[in-house]
């Protein structure tokens, strides 16, 4: 897991400092935006060549760690 959760960068010098993936422009937030609109892995790594199938899942796993905080505070969308 320590493996995967390596490939989400947090880089003041790239997209502003969001997390991204493997300090590409390529946020953890869009890449959960394409699966939360229904892409499946297969379309993602098909139309993104860059992209790895370890990529996604380290997002998943991110963003998991993320929602398990102690504290949420609740924004507008």
């Amino acid at each position: 897991m320590d493996e995967l959760i390596q490939r989400i960068t947090l880089n003041p010098e790239v997209c502003n400092g969001k997390p991204t993936i493997r300090n590409m422009r390529f946020t953890l937030a869009q890449m959960l935006e394409l699966l939360a609109a229904g892409m499946t892995q297969e379309e993602i790594l098909e139309d993104y060549p860059y992209i790895q199938r370890e990529d996604i899942q380290a997002c998943l796993l991110y963003a998991s760690k993320m929602a398990n905080a102690k504290s949420v505070i609740a924004f507008a969308a």
